[in-house]
């Protein structure tokens, strides 16, 4: 009796080995997807995956989501613009101008409804994040600090090998699939000779009394070091600031992450001749020494070598001992570092095999150009983190950038581990010129992540209809089929949106005479964001993209085709912008675009062998052609039809008043009522 009742419990021979080994059901929690950081990008992943219906847990350190913004920008205005009003009511527009919104169904979660100013608090980031959290319902598990994480090899995983997270408590989780979301939360140091006398922006005082009539050395020459400058540009005797490289200001470079013209007015009393300048030197040149009463030296390091060591800071050479014009002779009262932050390796084991060693493998960690790790299948960068793919070229590490990458990431995944194709939808070849035109004139991501993001057309046979993927990464265009399941055999266009190719640079005068192009003949020139359109007669092999020409975003096409830039970023004009992009398509692809009356589709039938798409697809099939007298006249004299109406029409009543018409729908010849298709637009 009892060994009978205990029968169904074991069952099968390896059963109970299976479910041992199970990692759902082994000691420690699976996840088929973990993602670290409950920050913006997170956060975004993390909508998507639920949205999806996915197994995922979100692991944050700290009680809430948005950590990041409860310390940081220091002195708490964020340099993402928060334009509320732009008078269209497109969403989708609308996001082109909106910088801290994260992706997702619910209108309320628009950043729009957390602040009014246009540089908002970051306060109002903590809190629009924690909404976007709460509202959403997202599985977040907060006060969970992953202090490790290691790989373990296993064939039956979706990569070969599962993700072991461990927390500060010694909980270990076990994921298929890890999604890394931690930002760059680790300040820049650079090791010199004096180095630790110099405070950081990650703990200075941000209280402009606590400078009042000092010195102050500022270290660095980013958005931290100019908005630290700032805040006490008012109460200091002067700020110098030093760095490795010139100052590059975003409007000129049009790289979000370079000095904004909210944080520049150390730029302005520098110029205007007002005590405060900049000065370029490798800090690993120099030294910092401390005399006697707690002022501070800027020397250079070969001084200090040449000294002898037990000699006191102020028997020390300094460069004014030999030059006496030296530009910092002066003494400083502080000195700040603000030189930007890098990624933490620190808790991801070598098996991950995360960095490269470089300089900028220590910024950044290596990853390919799809968000995934070069030396861990299954494991992506999200968000800041990720900006190595286009590191001082679009906005991939900014909210208004990575919210459209993270969406790229999770549509592959969906592809890679669930089956699900690269979203996209069909159409009839009529709709290419309007579908093109739809996007470059509303889309956000192909906007902000220019060059990176790029619209996909995958052509059908005899190119009678198109499939239309949204903001592909471009530097994956060889491995699309791969990566999307979607098939590229008859041809493709590519949509991105690029700057001129001599319009970007800090050395570059963005404001000269004549800068902007007019003329759809020298659209190629246009130097400001415009869209442009490849063509290519097949799928760009692996080598054609990595040995593709310099500054190119992608391969050299078949046929290359510029729409001219606007002023208004509107391409909507029929003739400077729709007009050649239709005839650059019709090139490409020798046939007609046009929309044509249902007239103009019956004198074709006559005239040609060859009918344009439009008919094709509308007037052939019994669609589009209605009943007029133009077109009755037209058979009547042509000799194919019968002129009914005078075999057929009634002696005309006394009574029939002059405005009284027959009753719509007269037919050209007997037989069914002819379907009506919209298709009144003027042929151009």
């Amino acid at each position: 009796m009892g060994l009978s009742a205990a029968a169904p419990l074991w069952g099968p021979p390896g059963l109970l080995l299976t479910i041992a080994l199970h990692p759902a059901l082994s000691g420690r929690p699976h996840r088929d997807y973990c993602v670290l950081g409950a920050g913006p990008a997170g956060l975004q992943m993390a909508y998507f995956l639920q949205r999806a219906g996915r197994d995922y847990a979100v692991f944050e350190r700290a009680p809430g989501p948005g950590s990041f913004f409860t310390r940081y920008p220091r002195h708490r205005k964020l340099i993402s613009i928060n334009k509320r009003h732009t008078g269209k009511a497109n969403a989708e527009f609308n996001l082109r101008h909106d910088w801290n919104s994260l992706l997702s169904h619910d209108p309320r979660l628009l950043f729009r409804h957390y602040s009014r100013a246009y540089f908002p608090d970051a306060g109002d980031m903590v809190r629009y994040l924690g909404d976007f959290a709460d509202r959403l319902g997202l599985h977040v598990l907060y006060d969970t600090a992953i202090t490790h994480v290691t790989l373990d090899k296993d064939q039956q995983a979706w990569n070969g090998h599962y993700f072991t997270l461990t927390d500060q408590k010694g909980q270990a989780y076990q994921c298929s699939v890890l999604l890394v979301a931690t930002g760059l939360s680790v300040p820049n140091q650079v090791d010199f000779p004096g180095s630790e006398h110099v405070e950081g922006y990650e703990s200075v005082s941000v209280d402009p009394e606590d400078f009042v009539g000092q010195n102050v050395l500022i270290l660095g020459r980013g958005n931290s070091a100019f908005e630290t400058a700032e805040n006490i540009l008012g109460v200091t005797n002067f700020i110098h600031m030093l760095s490795r490289s010139r100052v590059r200001l975003s409007w000129a470079t049009h790289y979000v992450g370079d000095l904004r013209a909210i944080n520049n007015g150390l730029l302005d009393t520098y110029q205007l001749k007002s005590l405060d300048g900049l000065l370029e030197s490798d800090l690993t040149d120099l030294a910092i020494l401390k005399d006697h009463n707690g002022k501070f030296h800027v020397t250079l390091k070969f001084f200090l070598e040449e000294a002898n060591t037990n000699q006191s800071a102020d028997s020390i050479t300094l460069p004014q001992d030999d030059n006496d014009n030296f530009a910092m002779r002066v003494a400083y009262d502080r000195v700040i570092r603000c030189l930007g932050w890098n990624f933490d390796f620190s808790i991801f084991n070598m098996s991950l095999r995360l960095n490269s060693g470089s300089a900028f493998g220590k910024k950044y960690p290596l990853i390919r150009a799809s968000y995934e790790s070069k030396g861990s299948r299954g494991l992506f960068i999200l968000g800041t983190a990720s900006h190595s793919v286009d590191y001082r070229k679009s906005a991939g590490g900014f909210i208004h950038g990575f919210r459209y990458t993270v969406r790229a990431v999770h549509r592959l995944l969906e592809h890679r581990h669930h089956g699900l194709a690269w979203p996209s939808t069909m159409h009839p070849i009529t709709q290419l010129t309007n579908s093109i035109i739809r996007r470059v004139n509303e889309a956000s991501g192909l906007y902000q992540m220019f060059g990176v993001l790029a619209d996909v057309i995958l052509l059908k046979e005899n190119a009678t209809a198109f499939e239309y993927l949204e903001e592909f990464p471009i530097q994956m265009l060889a491995q699309l089929e791969t990566l999307t399941g979607r098939k590229a055999r008859h041809g493709l266009f590519i949509i991105t949106m690029e700057y001129g190719k001599n319009f970007s640079g800090p050395d570059k005068d963005v404001f000269f005479y004549d800068r902007s192009v007019g003329h759809t003949e020298d659209a190629w020139q246009s130097n400001f964001l415009h869209p442009v359109i490849y063509y290519y007669r097949h799928l760009p092999t692996e080598q054609e993209v990595r040995f593709r020409p310099a500054h190119w975003p992608l391969p050299r096409p078949a046929a290359i085709h510029h729409i001219v830039e606007d002023f208004l970023t509107d391409w909507t004009a029929p003739v400077g912008h729709i007009l050649p992009l239709r005839r650059f398509l019709e090139n490409c692809l020798d046939t007609d675009l046009r929309s044509f009356y249902a007239e103009s589709c019956f004198l074709f039938a006559l005239t040609h062998q060859k009918l344009p798409p439009f008919c094709q697809q509308g007037y052939m099939r019994m669609q589009g052609l209605v009943s007029t007298e133009t077109l009755r006249q037209h058979g009547v004299e042509s000799r194919l039809l019968r002129d009914y109406a005078t075999a057929d029409r009634p002696l005309k009543d006394s009574s029939q008043q002059p405005g009284d018409h027959e009753p719509v729908g007269h037919h050209l010849a007997p037989g069914s009522l002819v379907q009506s298709l919209d298709s009144s637009k003027e042929e151009l």
